[in-house]
């Protein structure tokens, strides 16, 4: 069966991955499987967006970013009940090597990891899932577990994109499957655009029938279908019930122009939250 007709409890139970488990339970609780996407460079409006419909972050692009935002974010997660997501695409390398003039040859570096772990931002302290460009090869990988598996987090590869002419495709796709399939104790998942099942099986290769990697997918709309920044629309039903994605991404489509419109922001999320659960249901075999 695959992991498409399962439940969302289900496929938690035999995940292994605890930020995996996280998700899918949290979706199955709250019957919804819908990401808002908080773009927006003002504190207060991030966290009153937040306060409204619950997140999947960008805090490295808020203009007054302070420490005390975490505590913050985190406070509303507790209260709202929901999986922190950030959005950071990492896309450096695993290992530096630094050659010197020192006693010892060499020393090593970690990049990405660094990157996850520190500065000013701390990500793998307080975000449950964050993703990565599979640019790097398996390196970028293994530098985000080495900090994010202690702390029972997970990672999401980004195999596709949903802008115009994105490079995303192809073999660039296939590998980042096969990177993947590599380290499933740490990565859950991949932002794409439809389930990857079979992709990346060379002939010959035996497809792991438990394999059940979450599907993320960024560009869902209800009322558009593209935007002058190449950005191009489907609607929850294409992504989640044709293309048997898990969780549709929606941003301005949710919080518009206007973050203080917290009120009509509530209700475009519901709209979407209902319109991603309806196709969920309807995929499912009893349905």
């Amino acid at each position: 069966m695959s992991p498409c007709e399962k439940t969302y409890a289900q496929r938690a139970l035999q995940h292994t991955n605890p930020a995996a488990k996280i998700l899918l339970e949290t979706m199955e609780r709250k019957r919804s499987n819908l990401a808002v996407s908080v773009d927006v460079t003002k504190t207060e409006d991030f966290l009153a967006i937040i306060d409204a419909v619950g997140p999947f972050t960008h805090v490295d692009i808020l203009e007054d970013f302070e420490a005390v935002l975490i505590q913050q974010l985190q406070d509303l997660s507790k209260k709202h009940d929901f999986v922190i997501f950030e959005d950071r695409k990492f896309a450096d390398i695993g290992q530096d090597l630094f050659l010197c003039d020192c006693p010892s040859d060499n020393t090593t570096g970690n990049t990405v990891s660094l990157q996850y772990s520190s500065g000013v931002h701390k990500i793998a302290s307080w975000s449950h899932i964050t993703n990565a460009h599979p640019v790097p090869g398996p390196s970028i990988i293994a530098g985000l577990a080495s900090v994010g598996l202690p702390l029972d987090r997970g990672l999401l590869l980004l195999a596709e994109m949903s802008t115009k002419g994105a490079l995303t495709t192809g073999v660039y796709t296939e590998k980042a499957v096969r990177m993947a399939r590599a380290r499933r104790d740490f990565v859950i998942g991949f932002i794409a655009q439809r389930r990857m099942e079979g992709v990346g099986i060379a002939a010959g290769e035996t497809v792991d029938v438990t394999e059940d990697f979450l599907i993320l997918a960024p560009g869902v709309g209800l009322h558009a279908k593209g935007d002058a920044m190449g950005q191009q629309y489907r609607t929850p039903k294409e992504v989640i019930l044709d293309s048997g994605c898990d969780v549709i991404i929606v941003g301005r489509g949710i919080y518009g122009t206007d973050p203080s419109l917290t009120e009509a922001i509530a209700n475009r999320a519901q709209e979407y939250r209902a319109a991603g659960w309806e196709a969920y249901l309807h995929r499912l075999p009893s349905s």
